[in-house]
């Protein structure tokens, strides 16, 4: 039924056919709305003969075939970002085995909310990777950990705190005595350096996750280059590079090489800590500012590298790995604060050169980890380390 023609009496309605009542649907009772749309287009012509042609109403079959549209493009998004997070799933090794034993003796369980992460650096000098895709994370005796730090996640995720600790920290390894922190990845692997990380900070570690330097590499390249600002020239005698003072735009290779330095650096380990935490920081920044977060194919070949170079532990399911990225998605890289575990200074110890902590520092640190304190702590302490420009 058109509405009523302001030109002339309605038509007559066929015998057989009743009027519609007022306010029934397809009558338009004001000149508003999509009853006012209705009338235009047509009435100047069929106005003079006192009414008009029915309308055919398309509108319905044009919101039709737009939600089909739409539902076919959700769809098939919905399942190329399920084939993809399937891939990537499908890249991270996980290591059976890792966590200790549930007879060891372990700290209880941390504040209800927060998560702590033992990340670790593989030190094979091996031309393959020796984590993530095929990799072998360990070889009993043949492999120590050049990069080891504690990543520890508040309740809200609002912010990130990473606790480097130098390689040489002596340090009491369960069933081997006093030795280098390091060596314990080199007796035990995995399993028996989570137990010396416990039993040396009274913080439960709830899951593991190891990267080869190789790994470094292949991300950089991911994100075509990142870049850090060196405080001194300085020349690398192990591998023959030349280390030009200010802003350096880094490759894979360069990155591989710059994290890697540790002789004729001014503070020697300590500064390439430094080094390693600025390259992992100008990572996070070219990822968030680069355009990678929203260029699905720079996103996709930095999701790749990253997947194809980690080893996690076996509890880490693909699912445990979206519900963390979805709970840090806010985090801006001036939100991780960067620190090392306080020291005393460097000594012997037989004809071993070593650091040695600070126990009282050392244990407020931890304390602040383990209760979920961090925030008061870096108020009190200080913010970490800092990364604008690194020897």
């Amino acid at each position: 039924m058109t509405p009523r023609d302001p030109a002339g009496p309605p038509a007559p309605l066929p015998s057989d056919v009743s009027p519609p009542p007022h306010g029934a649907p397809g009558v338009a009772d004001e000149p508003s709305g999509l009853g006012a749309l209705g009338t235009l287009g047509g009435a100047d012509d069929d106005g003079a003969k006192g009414h008009r042609k029915p309308r055919k109403r398309r509108w319905p079959r044009v919101l039709i075939a737009v939600g089909v549209f739409f539902a076919l493009v959700v769809a098939g998004l919905g399942g190329l970002v399920w084939q993809r997070q399937s891939s990537y799933n499908g890249n991270i090794d996980r290591i059976k085995g890792v966590m200790p034993d549930q007879g060891a003796k372990r700290p209880g369980p941390n504040v209800a909310g927060t998560e702590n992460w033992l990340l670790v650096g593989s030190d094979t000098r091996a031309d393959a990777a020796t984590t993530g895709d095929g990799g072998q994370v360990w070889k009993p005796g043949q492999q120590r950990t050049d990069t080891i730090m504690l990543l520890h996640l508040p309740a809200d995720r609002s912010k990130a705190y990473v606790v480097s600790f130098p390689r040489d920290s002596w340090v009491e390894i369960p069933g081997y005595g006093n030795q280098k922190i390091n060596a314990a990845f080199s007796f035990g692997g995995p399993k028996l350096l989570i137990e010396t990380m416990e039993n040396l900070t009274g913080v439960r570690v709830d899951h593991y996750g190891a990267i080869d330097f190789e790994g470094f590499k292949s991300m950089t390249d991911a994100l075509g280059g990142v870049t850090v600002d060196i405080k001194q020239s300085v020349y690398d005698p192990a591998r023959k590079v030349n280390w030009t003072a200010g802003r350096q735009k880094l490759d894979g290779e360069k990155a591989l090489l710059f994290v890697r330095q540790r002789y004729n650096l001014p503070n020697g380990d300590f500064d390439r800590i430094k080094r390693q935490q600025a390259f992992l920081s100008a990572l996070a920044k070219q990822a968030a500012d680069g355009g990678t977060l929203t260029n699905p194919l720079k996103l996709d070949r930095f999701l790749s590298a990253f997947t194809k170079s980690i080893s996690v532990d076996e509890s880490v399911s693909g699912g445990k790995l979206r519900s963390l990225a979805l709970s840090l998605r806010h985090l801006r890289p001036s939100d991780v604060t960067f620190m090392t575990t306080p020291f005393r200074g460097t000594g012997t110890r037989g004809k071993q050169s070593v650091v040695l902590l600070d126990p009282a520092k050392s244990k407020a640190l931890f304390e602040a980890v383990k209760s979920a304190g961090m925030p008061e702590y870096v108020r009190q302490h200080g913010g970490g380390n800092s990364l604008g420009t690194v020897s």
